[in-house]
């Protein structure tokens, strides 16, 4: 997309001049595994989108692509492996031509396993988030690096963060730290501290942890000041709430998260292994978002003194947890919170399907006239963002949009994944807020047939899908793009000689201007993202003309 306008600057000598398989959430042992799935390219399910294979991220016995991510000063796309090597993507034209290399490895940043988490600020920081175990592997020790610009085209590392041991269950549910973003105005990092229980259940790793649940530094959305250095999190709720570091809990595994054009922070959420349905919730401080008591806004039933799984119609016996004996009779389960926080509602017309736990039956939501809080059990979303800038056309315009990770089942329950659903896919979210306490929204599957799709970035009317399964590619999808907006205002003849003019254009785009002195001849002055708007610009090389003209192309 670009726009082409104009205006005339003119200097005249009688004048002066004026003064930025279990399913993957559930294990993060399956990082370390490469996906046996053939690579099949995904199809647009709504006909104004387009899709180009942009790259294979995929190495031959290399380790898996787990994370894409923008510097919003140029838009120039990243992505992580989970050994925690960085890559910068060249795009090119036409399908399967762009090019990477590889910029930053765990020599660089310090960072070398279960590498899950990369973000970059508005100036330019990346951000990466990794795991490492110790104590024999009955512990792991979380560690935040972040790499400043050094004003060479490099980056400076050094450690921003990192955890106290703290005991893992040494099962598929120590999901350990992995989601990471920056605030709008790049003060903060959020991280994502997983749970290290399906649904709070005593994991004490062969009695090494008698009676031990979730822990401080467990199921919890961790702030961070981006300026810190060397912060120490110790596992000690009391001293994390002092320290100001616990942004929210009850959160069992918030894989991705995204800020909205308002602002407000979103994240996703993985379910437990019971048929429970996977969450998007708004995010904010202070409140406890349910697990393990409530979950997909519903009551966890081992919470109770009279569960019986054996009547349990939510327990399919082909997940890890209700195969080892996980929901049983629970009498010492904890009692729940005060502040709970329940999960965005979702109107349908998809992702919608759940299992009544009355009957067993697989029903449809929408179909039904009712909701669901939010998406179809066993989902996995991840890869969430937002139209932030607008730059996209109606319907899309400053909707959310959304990944599912889980290979399911269109017409039935023929996989341990989600139940008449197909997942592997991008969803468009259409958010409506509710006053103070929450949000609803319409969900529909805008494309189908990825490969376990793990990760999205966002650039103006275009989003980029990494898939963590088959070839590991990384997808294109454009949308239909918003009308251009871009007004240029002035000139203002400067004393120098030079001309200055105010740009009103959609912030976080990339715009080329370009200057004539014949509207025949044009001259490419600059390429820029503008983080406000409007933005002043001065052509510093126009002394020597009478006149000159402008225009702003918007890329």
């Amino acid at each position: 997309m670009w726009l082409d306008l104009w205006l005339r600057a003119a200097q005249f000598p009688s004048m002066k001049p004026s003064s930025r398989y279990s399913r993957w959430c559930h294990c993060s042992a399956l990082l370390l595994l490469s996906v046996a799935i053939a690579n099949s390219a995904p199809v647009a399910l709504n006909p104004s989108l387009q899709l180009r294979l942009i790259m294979n991220t995929a190495i031959s016995g290399g380790p898996a692509s787990v994370r894409l991510a923008k510097d919003p000063r140029s838009n120039q796309l990243y992505y992580l492996k989970v050994n925690g090597d960085i890559y910068r993507v060249t795009l090119q034209p036409g399908s399967g031509a762009s090019t990477s290399t590889k910029v930053y490895s765990a020599t660089d940043h310090g960072i070398a396993n279960n590498v899950q988490g990369m973000a970059i600020g508005p100036e330019g920081t990346i951000y990466v988030v990794g795991n490492t175990p110790t104590n024999s592997g009955n512990s792991t020790v979380a560690r935040v690096g972040k790499g400043v610009p050094n004003g060479a085209g490099g980056r400076t590392w050094s450690l921003l963060a990192q955890t106290e041991p703290y005991p893992l269950s040494k099962t598929a549910f120590d999901h350990l730290f992995n989601g990471i973003i920056t605030s709008p105005d790049g003060q903060y990092i959020y991280l994502n501290s997983g749970s290290r229980t399906d649904h709070g259940e005593v994991e004490s790793n062969n009695n090494l942890y008698p009676n031990t649940r979730e822990v401080a530094l467990t199921a919890k959305i961790i702030r961070l000041p981006a300026s810190g250095s060397g912060l120490v999190l110790k596992n000690d709720i009391v001293l994390l709430r002092q320290a100001g570091y616990v942004f929210a809990e009850g959160t069992r595994n918030s894989f991705d998260f995204a800020f909205a054009p308002n602002d407000d922070l979103f994240a996703t959420e993985n379910g437990p292994d019971r048929d429970m349905s996977e969450e998007l919730n708004w995010l904010r401080p202070d409140l406890h978002y349910g697990f393990p008591w409530r979950i997909g806004g519903a009551d966890n039933p081992q919470q109770f003194p009279n569960y019986d799984p054996s009547t349990d119609k939510l327990l399919d016996a082909r997940f890890v947890a209700v195969a080892s004996g996980a929901y049983h009779n629970d009498p010492t389960f904890p009692p729940p919170p005060n502040n709970l926080a329940e999960p965005i509602i979702n109107l349908g017309p998809d992702a919608d399907s759940y299992r009544d736990p009355a009957d067993g039956v697989i029903k449809e939501a929408s179909g039904l006239g009712s909701t669901l809080s939010t998406f179809t059990a066993h989902r996995s979303p991840l890869g969430l963002v937002f139209d932030r800038v607008g730059a996209m056309a109606a319907p899309f315009a400053n909707h959310g949009f959304m990944l599912s990770w889980t290979p399911g089942d269109l017409n039935g329950n023929s996989v341990a994944g989600p139940f008449k659903d197909p997942s592997q896919d991008m969803v468009d979210l259409n958010l409506t807020k509710l006053g103070t306490t929450n949000y609803q929204t319409t969900v529909t599957r805008i494309v189908g047939g990825f490969s376990n799709p793990i990760d999205s970035e966002i650039v103006g009317n275009r989003i980029y899908v990494i898939e963590y399964g088959g070839a590991q590619g990384i997808w294109e999808v454009t949308f239909p793009a918003a009308p251009p907006t871009v007004t240029l205002s002035g000139p203002v003849a400067q004393a120098n000689g030079t001309f200055r003019f105010n740009v009103a254009a959609t912030p976080g785009l990339n715009y080329e201007i370009a200057a004539s002195a014949d509207l025949q001849q044009w001259l490419s002055l600059t390429n820029l993202i503008p983080t406000n708007s409007p933005f002043q610009f001065t052509d510093l090389g126009a002394t020597n003309y009478q006149h000159r003209f402008y225009r702003a192309i918007q890329h």
